[in-house]
């Protein structure tokens, strides 16, 4: 049984529909009792718990603990049944996430894929980060509302991709500055693990790396940040 405890990653978790609870209730501040409220609003059970008790169970807790079932509370969809649901559209974005081992990374990209309207994450389903508690938490509660798909086959997943129209470009330090590329129409964005970086088999199937121009004396920029930069490029493209 999986607990979650930050207030967003609570609040979002109940307002999605996903099923969840009881929500364990020990001591309730005023942020608390507006979650509370919600709950109670969307028929979610409450329990009445003590805070020794709540603390044995969830550790972090800020008086409440939500309680579910699932690994993720994700909005889960098949990449099959994405492309069929596409029709004519010109314009879809997706992000494929190549081994994101760090849980915190993990939340804190699908976040950025709430924020730009990314239409579909797709992931290993065995070797990227779950930590179902960490990812919603960090992820503010995104996690409840961003479409995710599952793959065994990455590579498999980007070829289906390209023959329902999309570019796929693979972030890379070294690859051409983000805004000289023509990301609008069906694009896909691969990024690779915090060290190793996108796998040569995914790299071999990319049409193209695109990077982020910087100036600083680090080297490359945390994996979450290049997400957020990139997919803010490509929502600037489409509204043009």
């Amino acid at each position: 049984m999986t607990f979650l405890t930050g207030f967003h990653a609570i609040e979002e978790r109940i307002k999605s529909g996903h099923s969840c609870g009881p929500l364990l209730v020990a001591k309730a501040g005023p942020r608390a009792k507006e979650i509370v409220t919600l709950a109670v609003n969307n028929k979610i059970r409450l329990e009445r718990t003590g805070a020794f008790e709540l603390d044995g169970i969830a550790p972090d807790n800020k008086g409440i603990a939500l309680q579910v079932e699932d690994e993720s509370g994700k909005s889960d969809i098949s990449l099959e049944n994405f492309l069929a649901d596409l029709g004519d559209r010109k314009d879809s974005l997706v992000m494929i996430l190549d081994e994101i081992t760090d849980p915190h990374n993990y939340g804190a990209i699908l976040r950025c894929c709430d924020q730009f309207a990314v239409d579909l994450v797709i992931s290993r389903n065995r070797r990227n980060a779950k930590q179902a508690p960490i990812v919603s938490q960090t992820s503010a509660g995104a996690v409840s509302w961003v479409a995710q798909a599952e793959t065994p086959n990455l590579v498999r997943a980007m070829e289906d991709l390209k023959e329902a129209g999309f570019w796929i470009y693979g972030a890379d330090m070294d690859g051409d500055p983000v805004y000289k590329l023509d990301l609008s129409g069906r694009t896909a964005l691969v990024l690779g693990s915090e060290g190793g970086g996108i796998s040569r088999l995914l790299r071999e199937k990319c049409d193209g790396m695109v990077g982020i121009p910087s100036y600083g004396r680090i080297d490359s920029l945390n994996v979450s940040v290049a997400a957020g930069v990139l997919l803010y490029e490509v929502r600037r493209q489409c509204a043009k």
